[in-house]
């Protein structure tokens, strides 16, 4: 067996970097998918909670199927809630994600087009140096 070799302060850094990189792409594509516009009439917080007061209303009276699926959307209203109220800074990720994508990019083999279509703006791309051109 081959002894191992120590890792180079550069090797280092260099995993350090693209870790770091990866967690600023990733934290802003989440942040994208979270604020996606979705169609349909807005879910507001208080429309969810007015939904919520309804399922507390009538769950005990519900027959057991009814109660499975009613029991399910109590805990999907509370999970949309909590998403709904959680502010985003989406300014500074995507600051974060300017300064790491292109790198991040480069790395992985990840081209202009794959951004587009997991919803990158163009101006975004622009400004981390992501050209069309690649």
């Amino acid at each position: 067996m081959a002894p191992r070799m120590e890792m180079t302060d550069d090797h280092k850094a260099a995993l350090a970097e693209g870790r770091s990189q990866g967690r600023a792409v990733r934290s802003y594509l989440e942040a994208l998918e979270a604020h996606k516009p979705k169609r349909g009439r807005k879910r507001t917080p208080e429309s969810m909670r007015a939904r919520l007061a309804t399922i507390e209303a009538t769950i005990d009276n519900a027959d057991p199927m009814s109660r499975l699926q009613l029991v399910q959307e109590r805990l999907d209203l509370a999970e949309a809630i909590a998403a709904a109220e959680t502010t985003v800074d989406l300014p500074e990720l995507e600051d974060g994600f300017v300064a790491s994508a292109a790198g991040y990019g480069e790395r992985k083999g990840i081209s202009y087009t794959a951004w587009r279509e997991v919803g990158v703006p163009a101006a975004i791309l622009k400004r981390a140096g992501i050209s069309r051109a690649g």
